[in-house]
């Protein structure tokens, strides 16, 4: 029987779409599908050496609010300068207080079941972005490489 594989596609930048591409590919690794993550866009920002991801309640509204406050918290307020890091803060402390993971622990958990993470090399040409810039186990390649993956995949997922 042939190895099942899964191809996820990451184009989301931000803390809480961090999350499900390295949670989804180390879990399909651990079950012993052949799996490949193609970072591309904003998604180039999960496998930067340096993660300083954010997270804001603006564009998301099934984002849960402490003590209610999406019923009552005004949306404008929500733009209001500082507000962004307090969503951070917050979300970053709910993770840890129910024993999540870091998205440096995860992505390391997916280097070490040999997840294949390849970053779109034109997304890195367009943002002016250097190799240097990412952590040393990423591949670049073009959509046509990932394609020769996915088309083969038993799974594909775009996050």
């Amino acid at each position: 029987m042939d190895e099942k594989k899964l191809a996820i596609i990451a184009t989301k930048g931000t803390l809480d779409w961090a999350y499900p591409p390295f949670i989804l590919a180390s879990t399909a690794a651990a079950l012993g599908y052949e799996t490949q993550i193609f970072f591309t866009f904003y998604g180039l920002q999960l496998v930067k050496k340096n993660l300083d991801l954010k997270v804001s309640s603006l564009g998301n509204p099934g984002m849960p609010m402490p003590a209610g406050m999406d019923k009552w918290f005004p949306v404008l307020l929500q733009a209001l300068p500082g507000m962004e890091g307090m969503m951070t803060s917050m979300m970053k402390k709910k993770m840890a207080s129910k024993g999540v993971a870091s998205l440096e622990e995860l992505r390391e958990l997916c280097v070490e079941a040999e997840v294949k993470m390849v970053a779109c090399q034109m997304t890195v040409d367009l943002f002016d972005m250097e190799h240097g810039d990412f952590i040393d186990d990423l591949e670049f390649g073009g959509a046509a490489s990932f394609f020769e993956f996915a088309g083969e995949s038993d799974i594909c997922l775009y996050i």
